[in-house]
């Protein structure tokens, strides 16, 4: 039991530092091995280091120590049994494991992404709803701005024919303007997150306003036929590209974060490349599904074909991001 507080720190704060200023160093240099005696000196400092926070859990005032201890033994707890491996890049183990432990890592930055561009879609089809005119506002791509029913029976008569000689160019662009959409939301991030709240509401409003166009004028089956395919891979990666955002704003702002901020984006730095990679993968995807499945409808392919192929591709894409790579994953905790 401790019976002077203020003496009690001021013997341990070194042992403290000490061991802080270690950590700092191996997280600086990852490649770096301690000797025998420093590993010896380490383990000591995390010894004591931990056998401190239990005799100070007793003193409920001093509450932003007790953090400061539970921080530092945490980070010496995860530096003992972490198992470094240095083989070189395998980029399959990369996509399969790596990327969607990232992904599963800021799920809750994720989550902020999927609530903002869901007020986003509310939004839009409340306002279409109320005032009819907003259409020419909304909508951001001329074609979108007729009536659905005369935009079904266009896409009928020509089934994907105006794109003929050119869809691999056609895809192209999809992919790069998506690829866009998605990295800017990401980069958006470094204004705090306020940049990337507004891309992705702005894009919910765009989603909400269409899907009700649609569903009002009776064409709900073309719409899960058009954008299920290719949609629930293109709108998924803008809310990665959104995590993203949200990730990087988290490392700057650092709420109740005692780390400084460049250690904040340097531990960042790794799972921003792996899930930009993720998104760019799924946009290319979404970009040749939009281009070659999208643009052709009944009678050429079915609304129900299409509809089936979209929600395969949902239940494929939640599985990898929810389960790939977790086998790994709860071996390294154990």
């Amino acid at each position: 039991m401790i019976m002077d507080l203020a003496r009690f720190v001021v013997n341990e704060r070194p042992y403290w530092t000490a061991l802080e200023k270690t950590l700092d160093r191996l997280d600086a240099q990852t490649n770096h091995r301690l000797t025998l005696e420093q590993a010896e000196q380490f383990h000591s400092l995390y010894q004591r280091t931990a056998a401190d926070l239990v005799q100070l859990t007793g003193f409920a005032a001093e509450g932003e120590l007790r953090q400061y201890l539970e921080w530092l033994v945490s980070r010496a707890y995860a530096q003992i049994h972490e198992v470094r491996e240095q083989h070189h890049f395998r980029p399959w183990r990369w996509f399969t494991v790596e990327v969607p432990c990232a992904f599963r890592r800021h799920a809750r930055a994720f989550q902020l992404s999927v609530l903002l561009t869901l007020a986003g879609c509310v939004f839009g089809a409340f306002a279409l709803q109320t005032d009819t005119e907003a259409k020419q506002v909304l909508m951001p791509f001329e074609g979108l701005r007729v009536t659905p029913s005369e935009r079904v029976a266009r896409e009928n008569r020509l089934q994907g024919k105006q794109l003929s000689g050119h869809k691999g160019s056609f895809s192209a662009e999809l992919m790069t303007h998506n690829t866009q959409v998605a990295l800017t939301t990401a980069a958006l991030g470094v204004t705090f997150g306020a940049g990337t709240i507004i891309s992705l509401f702005y894009n919910g409003v765009i989603l909400g306003a269409v899907a009700f166009d649609y569903i009002h004028d009776g064409q709900l089956a073309f719409l899960a036929g058009w954008l299920l395919p290719h949609g629930v891979i293109e709108i998924p990666a803008i809310l990665v590209g959104g995590q993203i955002g949200f990730v990087i704003a988290y490392a700057l702002i650092g709420w109740r974060s005692r780390q400084s901020r460049a250690e904040r984006l340097r531990l960042i730095v790794s799972d921003v490349v792996k899930l930009a990679s993720a998104a760019t993968v799924m946009l290319i995807w979404a970009g040749i599904v939009e281009a070659f499945v999208s643009q052709y409808h009944e009678p050429v392919l079915r609304y129900s074909w299409k509809i089936g192929f979209g929600l395969v591709e949902a239940a494929a894409l939640t599985l990898f991001l929810m389960w790939a790579g977790r086998a790994q994953e709860d071996l390294k905790k154990a």
